[in-house]
């Protein structure tokens, strides 16, 4: 493949976007799972080759569909199966949430049949990136979650993981010369500092290191370049920002009706207050003077 390099003028395609992630590493091209399987490989510490997306994946074709769900959910040659997501605005619940996940994927498995046991259940990777929030408080920027006893430190030695990608904590990692960063740092790298034209220097040095971060700069250069891609995500992303636009203000046209509500209600309420005052007998200069505030 020959050598990327991106210029400083390059306007590139934000990868933490996730439509624009699922566009670079879904394409039904070499470079793309090519891409794919490197990323993957990289995560978990072992050499595995994508051979598909799960067939209850939608699509990349069917926008409609890629506006749904942006995850990536894919089979290994060896039958792993593994889910992919980037977030660039993760959720207050986001830990909740990949431990729901993760517990599908594994579950999610069919071991019936005559001769099958659950010896025969595949390792499962829930892997989030997460591109802006922090959080755990350490500075490590990975982590792998698997079950274990706290107390004692013994592993379960199960088959389910959950994989964090913390983009927020990459301010040290940065500045290590490319050579000297492993797999995983370089892809953090590649995904934190991609549209950041003062880093341009330093993705140019890891591309010359990674070839996997080079095949997927090559798919991203198709897809910046291809007007149909381009407006394809530009709807996706338009479709997912005016989404968020109306939960926010759905949210904030609640909060101002509750307050609306509670405070017709406290009038009744008052309202109701004083006449039974009244009703006790007590005079309208003594409510005013004890209860008027």
């Amino acid at each position: 493949m020959p050598k990327i390099r991106f210029k400083e003028t390059d306007e590139l395609l934000d990868i933490r976007y996730d439509n624009v992630f699922k566009a670079v590493f879904t394409k039904d091209t070499p470079a793309s799972k090519g891409a794919l399987s490197r990323l993957i490989s990289a995560l978990i510490d072992r050499e595995v080759s994508v051979s598909a997306i799960t067939a209850n994946e939608p699509t990349i074709d069917n926008i409609r569909d890629r506006q749904i769900r942006f995850d990536i959910r894919c089979k290994t040659e060896s039958g792993e199966l593994i889910d992919v997501e980037m977030s660039l605005n993760p959720r207050p619940f986001e830990q909740v949430r990949l431990e729901f996940y993760a517990g599908k994927l594994f579950t999610g498995q069919d071991i019936r049949g005559a001769g099958r046991n659950y010896g025969d259940l595949k390792e499962t990777y829930q892997i989030a990136i997460l591109a802006k929030e922090r959080f755990f408080q350490d500075k490590e920027f990975l982590h792998t979650f698997e079950y274990y006893d706290p107390v004692h430190v013994i592993s379960l030695k199960g088959r389910s993981r959950i994989i964090t990608l913390e983009l927020s904590k990459l301010e040290e990692v940065v500045e290590k010369p490319a050579k000297e960063m492993d797999e995983k740092e370089s892809w953090a790298v590649y995904f934190r500092y991609l549209t950041d034209k003062s880093k341009r220097y330093k993705i140019n040095e890891i591309l010359e290191q990674e070839e996997g971060i080079a095949m997927a700069s090559k798919v991203l250069i198709h897809i910046s370049k291809d007007e149909i891609e381009q407006a394809r995500l530009d709807s996706e992303l338009k479709y997912e920002l005016d989404t968020q636009s109306d939960i926010s203000y759905a949210k904030q046209e609640g909060i101002k009706e509750g307050l609306q509500i509670g405070e017709k209600k406290g009038v009744k309420l008052g309202e109701r207050n004083i006449i039974n005052l009244l009703k006790s007998g007590k005079s309208p200069e003594e409510i005013i003077r004890k209860y008027g505030g």
